[in-house]
């Protein structure tokens, strides 16, 4: 479990994670609050995964209690997080109570504000390299690898276009390791009346996801969204799948072994693929949350948000 930050002296902001030292952020957060006129700093939190249900809550009630703990994103551990701690919590946002999950925690006039911003930062991540026409026909499909909290995320995102009038694919495919996410994504989609045909395939092999991709129709959207290639290596898939012609291949993650995108990247010539790692989706996800957590304004495209991302590709080189 770990050590439970002190009070700090300053407007701090955490990332809950995993492996933070290693995350782009430690170095691009300090660029970007000096550029926002932000006096305040990062702190990482490493947590096991799925680790002790008190590790969470003293994180959480940490932020609550101490002035200058302004807020955190979190990763990975949204799910156990939000379990752990529901009870800490003054507010829940919409997506949060809908996704039972936390990715960015914040203060509003004292009260300790949860709330799930995947379904906003991933729509805001796909529309950047997927193009406005790839379901225009009605007839696009998507496979999703995963049924964590992001691939539920970014399938509650593409439910939701149909109320903006924007096409959506005909088919979507989840695949999972173990059938109790792919059952609770169920539940979730049916709340949500839609017209797109859903799979759920339990898939505890990567030879299991490889014959799922077989059947994907050209111009499919393939996502990694398990996590494999970042927190634990390896690919969902074998060196032996095929992607569809065409296809846009997108993996969650930006840094790692990435072997997914290595994957796709031997196939890219021949199949003619579309590869995107996770880069716009980590810009979108920090932006938002920095923008909840200190309250201040960042748009989500245009010459501001143009700005912020060069700083941050400079400090990740």
């Amino acid at each position: 479990m770990a050590p439970l930050p002190r009070p700090q002296r300053s407007p701090t902001i955490y990332f809950i994670g995993v492996t933070t030292s290693r995350s782009s952020i430690m170095r691009v957060f300090p660029r970007w609050a000096d550029d926002l006129g932000l006096e305040a700093q990062i702190v990482g939190v490493d947590f096991a995964l799925h680790d002790e249900r008190q590790a969470y809550r003293d994180i959480v009630d940490h932020i609550r209690q101490d002035p200058l703990s302004m807020g955190a994103l979190v990763t990975t551990h949204k799910l156990d997080l939000l379990r752990a701690s529901r009870d800490l919590f003054d507010e829940l946002g919409r997506y949060a109570t809908q996704l039972h999950e936390v990715s960015c925690i914040s203060k509003r006039s004292g009260r300790l504000i949860g709330e799930a911003l995947d379904p906003l930062t991933s729509g805001l991540a796909l529309d950047a390299f997927l193009p406005a026409a790839a379901w225009g026909s009605g007839s696009g499909e998507a496979l999703l690898l995963g049924a964590g909290g992001s691939s539920l995320a970014l399938t509650v995102n593409l439910l939701e276009r149909a109320a903006c009038g924007r096409p959506l694919p005909a088919r979507i495919v989840v695949s999972n390791r173990s059938q109790g996410r792919l059952d609770e994504m169920r539940v979730i989609h049916a709340s949500m009346p839609t017209a797109t045909q859903f799979e759920y395939a339990l898939a505890p092999l990567p030879e299991d996801n490889d014959r799922l991709l077989a059947r994907m129709a050209p111009r499919s959207l393939v996502v990694n969204a398990t996590g494999l290639g970042k927190d634990r290596p390896g690919s969902p898939l074998t060196d032996k799948a095929v992607f569809p012609p065409d296809a846009f291949v997108w993996d969650f993650n930006y840094r790692g072994d990435l072997l997914f995108l290595d994957q796709a990247r031997r196939q890219q010539a021949a199949r003619r693929l579309t590869l995107e790692d996770g880069w716009n989706y980590f810009l979108h996800g920090w932006t938002r949350v920095i923008s909840e957590v200190f309250h201040i304004d960042i748009p989500t495209a245009g010459a501001r948000f143009d700005a912020l991302s060069e700083l941050a590709r400079e400090a990740r080189t």
